[in-house]
């Protein structure tokens, strides 16, 4: 259980980060949602934690690829939880294209939220994990940074890179009792995969179904209690990257 302690989910008005704020709220936590645009979402997600499990929750809006912003929301959650005990960092966009006519832009756009923004978020909350001599992070990879996808060369490179930055990371807080682990989701039935259900990908799963935001919560909710696990990449995909 993880009542008395607050969890931090970027990206959690919708899908994946949608499950895991209300599966940590579930176990007792207090949860900060931050958002990067829709606003009702994100407070429907917290009101949905408030009413169904009784525990504090709030939104906040932040582009988690600024530095600057990205610090000043955790100093705003700090000042309005106390301290921050689990980070999940799963914040994450698309700008699809083959590599051979991809544009600067498209690729910049990807890397700055899905991988500069996890370590934008990471490097703020440390000093809060180093001060509590504990703490947990949990980051949104996927398949795809393990196993590369055709016309996703930008989002690829973004996830393999949360994983080399998990295991550092990993090295380097380990010795304050902070932990710090990836899960790597393959096709989950969201909105950014919903062109992708009749797909030749999405047919080959092995357990020969898309998973649900749900199922990657239980890995999230999994590793953010799990005390001796450090530096792994929880693969949540039905077996298609085995």
């Amino acid at each position: 259980m993880l009542k008395g302690k607050v969890a931090l989910v970027t990206g959690g008005s919708r899908g994946i980060g949608r499950a895991v704020a209300l599966k940590l709220a579930s176990l007792g936590a207090d949860v900060a949602v931050v958002y990067a645009g829709n606003q009702e979402a994100a407070q429907g997600v917290c009101l949905e934690c408030q009413e169904r499990y009784g525990v504090k929750a709030q939104a906040y809006r932040c582009n988690v690829a600024d530095f600057g912003e990205a610090k000043e929301t955790v100093s705003q959650i700090k000042k309005d939880f106390g301290t921050v005990h689990i980070l999940v960092n799963n914040a994450g966009i698309t700008r699809d294209g083959l590599v051979a006519t991809m544009g600067e832009q498209a690729f910049d756009d990807v890397l700055a939220v899905n991988l500069k923004g996890v370590f934008n978020m990471i490097r703020h909350c440390s000093g809060l994990f180093i001060r509590n001599r504990g703490g947990s992070i949990v980051s949104v990879s996927s398949v795809t940074g393990i196993m590369g996808n055709a016309g996703q060369a930008n989002y690829a490179a973004s996830k393999a890179g949360i994983i080399g930055l998990t295991k550092s990371v990993a090295r380097e807080l380990a010795p304050r009792g902070i932990t710090c682990n990836a899960v790597a989701p393959g096709f989950i039935d969201t909105d950014m995969t919903k062109d992708l259900q009749d797909s030749p990908l999405a047919a080959s799963i092995p357990l020969g179904r898309m998973g649900t935001p749900e199922e990657v919560a239980e890995a999230v909710a999994f590793l953010a209690q799990a005390s001796y696990i450090t530096g792994v990449v929880l693969q949540v995909d039905g077996g298609i990257a085995m």
